[in-house]
């Protein structure tokens, strides 16, 4: 299959998943761009391009179905904004793969707890806004690092805490573009400065383009799945999917899965 079509594929498929689920386009991406042998550094900065453009797209489709809740999403894109740079930072000097286990293991942990959760039917409450910074910087932080992780990360504790499926979703999801666009920032200033070298960029433009068609044509219509969907069948989806993605990872690293 053409490469573009592949990618395109790929991309239609991951912001299907994200902007319903609020997580997994990155993630689902990069492990696609790793898997056809991309550096993890470009492959994390190709993501992030491809998401600002999808990301643009479904973030006007929250807002279009109201599923944004602003207090959370101001602190949530400002700690995520810098979390991002800072990891970017880190993955252009140092390989990310030492802390991935770390990552998988909490990632897991959350998703057992937001199956709890819903298998438990416990009453909603609103996340404390105190932690919604410190959350966005921990989120931005394994985003830049990992070329995904940002949904998982934030979207799963905020519905872990109990916030809506619905507002988590659609304000994670918005406030990703902010993240997005300031990682891509750090990428570009890292290459420009010569502290990296880009991971010859240049040799993945048909996939990066693919990804971006593929979100692009899928984004729309993030926020009326999110919308119709009942709360706790989205609670399940978030947990279930975090659970299959951190347990995948794993056994791809302990090699059980090639």
């Amino acid at each position: 299959m053409d490469v573009f079509l592949l990618f395109l594929l790929v991309g239609l498929l991951a912001q299907i998943v994200d902007g319903a689920l609020g997580m997994a386009y990155g993630v689902i991406a990069n492990t696609v761009l790793l898997a056809f042998g991309v550096p993890p550094a470009a492959a994390s900065a190709s993501v992030h391009v491809a998401k600002i453009f999808t990301g643009a797209a479904s973030a006007v489709s929250h807002v279009m179905h109201r599923n944004i809740r602003w207090s959370l999403f101001w602190p949530l894109s400002a700690g995520g904004m810098i979390g991002g740079v800072v990891g970017a930072y880190v993955l252009t000097g140092v390989s990310g793969e030492a802390i991935k286990p770390f990552i998988l293991l909490y990632l897991l942990a959350i998703g057992i707890w937001v199956l709890w959760r819903a298998a438990r039917d416990v009453r909603l409450r609103l996340f404390p806004l105190r932690w919604s910074g410190p959350l966005g910087f921990v989120g931005g932080l394994l985003d830049a690092i990992g070329g995904g992780g940002w949904g998982p990360t934030v979207t799963s504790t905020l519905v872990g805490a109990g916030t809506a499926p619905r507002q988590a979703i659609g304000t994670v999801n918005t406030a990703e573009l902010l993240v997005t666009v300031a990682i891509s920032a750090a990428f570009l200033a890292a290459l420009l400065t010569g502290r990296w070298s880009g991971g010859a960029l240049e040799h993945h433009a048909a996939a990066l383009a693919g990804l971006i068609v593929g979100g692009l044509i899928a984004a729309p219509f993030a926020g009326w799945i999110t919308k119709r969907v009942p709360a706790r069948l989205l609670t399940y989806g978030v947990g279930v999917l975090i659970v299959v993605l951190a347990g995948f990872q794993g056994l791809q690293m302990a090699g059980v899965l090639g």
